[in-house]
C-alpha cells in the first residue's frame, strides 16, 4: 500500500526544479483551501494575503464558481475545445459584453490567448507592430510583463532578463512616472519622441501597467496616464495596458484604468480573469486594430472552457451591479489605514499603490522579507516586491471577511513590531 505522503516536502527538494520560488518562503504543504484560508497537511490554518498573486481576487474555491465547474464537468461539457465555438465560450462573452464592456463604452474585441499573461502580453506587442508596421515598443522602469522573450524585452528587472542568456531587442525604456522623483517623466517622453535625433525609434505601442505589481506597487497618477495615452495617439502608437495583476478589481475597479479618463487601445488581462485562479487570459483589442489573421497567434490552450464556465459567474455574481465595487473601497481604507502604522514602525517607510494593491516600502529586502516571514510563522501569508524586494505587499482576495482581514491586518502589525524592535535592540547593543 502507498505510503500518505503528504506533508513529505523531499520529493520536492528531490525532483523539481531550482526555478521553483515561493514554495521557498512558505515551506509548509498546503492541502486545501477556502475562502481566505490555505490549510497545510498538519491542520494549520494560514490567511492568505497573496491570493496566487492576484489570481484568486474572489477567494479560493467561491461556492458558485465551483458549483457550476462541477456541474458542468459532471455532464460532459466541453474541457478542451482549441478555439471552436462553445457555449461556455458564448456565455462568458455575452456576459462580459454586458456587465464589462457595455457599460464602460467600450467596443473593444476578444482574443484568447495562451493560458499566461505573458502569453497575452506577446500577443498585444506582435498586434500593436503589425498594425503600424513599426518595431519598437516603449516600456517604463520596473515593468514587469512575463518572462517570455518579448515579454522580457518589455520587462525591466535585471535578474528576471538576465534568464534570458541572449540579447532583448525591440523595446526602449524610459523612466515611469515618479521614477525621478518630482520630474516631468512624460514630458521627458515627449520631448525624445519629437526629437529626431533622440536615438528613439518611433514606437509601435507604449506599454505600461497603472500600478506596477512586481515592480514595487508604484501607482502612475491619472494625469501622467492621460499624458502618455495622448503622446502615444499623437505619434501613432498604440496604448497598451498591462491589467494583468492590477485588473479584476484590484485597484477598486474592474479596470485600473477606468477613473483616469483613458481608453487603451489594447489590454492585456490573466491571473483574475477566469476568476477561480484557473489559467485563462485574453487581449481586448479595438476592432479596427484587430489585424491577425486566423491562427496568426494561435496555441493549443488558447481560451480554457473551464475558466470560460467560472469566469462568467464572477462577472455575474460580482459585477453586474455597483454593490461588490463599492465595498472594495472601504475595505481600501482599512488596508491603508493599517499600512500607515506599519510605515510608522519604520523610518523613512512610506505607502505605495493604491485600492487593494498596496504595500509598504520599507526600505530593505531584508527587513521587508524578515516581515514576512514572521508573519508566515504566525499564520499569514504575504510576499514582498519591489527592485530589492523591499516593498511588503498585500494581495489579500477581494472577498475577504472583515474580521479575517482585520486579523491578517494585525498578524502582518505584530510582526513588524517584533522584527522592528529585535533590529533595534541589536543596533542598540
Amino acid at each position: 500500500m502507498p505510503t500518505d505522503s503528504s506533508a513529505d516536502k523531499t520529493i520536492f527538494e528531490r525532483r523539481e526544479s531550482e526555478a521553483r520560488s515561493y514554495c521557498r518562503g512558505f515551506d509548509t504543504v498546503f492541502t486545501s483551501a477556502s475562502g481566505a484560508i490555505m490549510t497545510d497537511a498538519g491542520g494549520r490554518d494560514y490567511i492568505d494575503f497573496l491570493a496566487g498573486c492576484s489570481s484568486l481576487n474572489y477567494g479560493h474555491n467561491d461556492p458558485d464558481m465551483k458549483a457550476a465547474l462541477i456541474e458542468h464537468i459532471s455532464a460532459d461539457g466541453i474541457a478542451h475545445g482549441l478555439d471552436m465555438h462553445t457555449n461556455t465560450k458564448a456565455g462568458f462573452l455575452e456576459a462580459f459584453e454586458r456587465h464589462i464592456l457595455k457599460p464602460r463604452d467600450m467596443d473593444h474585441r476578444v482574443m484568447f490567448t495562451g493560458p499566461t499573461g505573458a502569453n497575452a502580453v506577446e500577443a498585444a506587442m506582435k498586434i500593436a507592430r503589425k498594425v503600424t508596421g513599426r518595431s519598437n515598443i516603449v516600456a517604463f522602469t520596473n515593468g514587469f510583463h512575463g518572462v517570455t522573450m518579448g515579454a522580457l524585452a518589455a520587462t525591466g528587472n535585471g535578474y528576471h532578463r538576465g534568464g534570458a542568456a541572449m540579447p532583448l531587442n525591440g523595446v526602449t525604456r524610459l523612466p515611469y512616472d515618479g521614477y525621478m522623483g518630482e520630474a516631468d517623466t512624460a514630458a521627458l517622453l515627449e520631448t525624445m519622441l519629437n526629437d529626431a535625433s533622440s536615438g528613439i525609434d518611433a514606437p509601435a505601442a507604449i506599454l505600461l501597467e497603472t500600478v506596477q505589481g512586481e515592480g514595487g506597487l508604484t501607482a502612475a497618477s491619472p494625469e501622467w496616464v492621460r499624458r502618455v495615452a495622448q503622446i502615444a495617439k499623437d505619434h501613432g502608437a498604440l496604448l497598451i495596458v498591462d491589467d494583468i495583476q492590477a485588473g479584476c478589481g484590484r485597484t477598486g475597479t474592474f479596470f485600473s484604468f477606468e477613473e483616469m479618463g483613458v481608453t487603451p487601445d489594447v489590454v492585456t488581462m490573466a491571473k483574475s480573469a477566469s476568476g477561480f485562479g484557473l489559467p485563462f487570459a485574453m487581449v481586448l483589442v479595438r476592432p479596427e486594430q484587430d489585424v491577425f489573421g486566423p491562427a496568426e497567434h494561435n496555441g493549443t490552450f488558447r481560451g480554457n472552457t473551464h475558466a470560460f464556465v467560472t469566469a462568467r459567474v464572477a462577472i455575474e455574481k460580482f459585477w453586474a451591479d455597483k454593490t461588490f465595487q463599492n465595498g472594495l473601497a472601504t475595505k481600501a481604507e482599512v488596508l491603508t489605514g493599517a499600512l500607515r502604522k506599519l510605515a510608522d514602525m519604520v523610518p523613512g517607510a512610506f505607502l505605495k499603490g493604491r485600492g487593494l494593491m498596496q504595500g509598504v516600502d520599507v526600505g530593505s529586502g531584508e527587513l521587508a522579507a524578515a516581515i514576512c516571514g514572521r508573519a508566515f510563522e504566525k499564520g499569514l501569508i504575504i510576499e514582498t516586491s519591489g527592485p530589492d524586494d523591499q516593498v511588503v505587499k498585500v494581495l489579500a482576495p477581494l472577498t475577504t471577511p472583515d474580521a479575517t482581514f482585520a486579523r491578517g491586518l494585525e498578524i502582518l502589525l505584530e510582526s513588524a513590531r517584533e522584527i522592528t524592535a529585535s533590529d533595534a535592540t541589536i543596533a542598540a547593543e
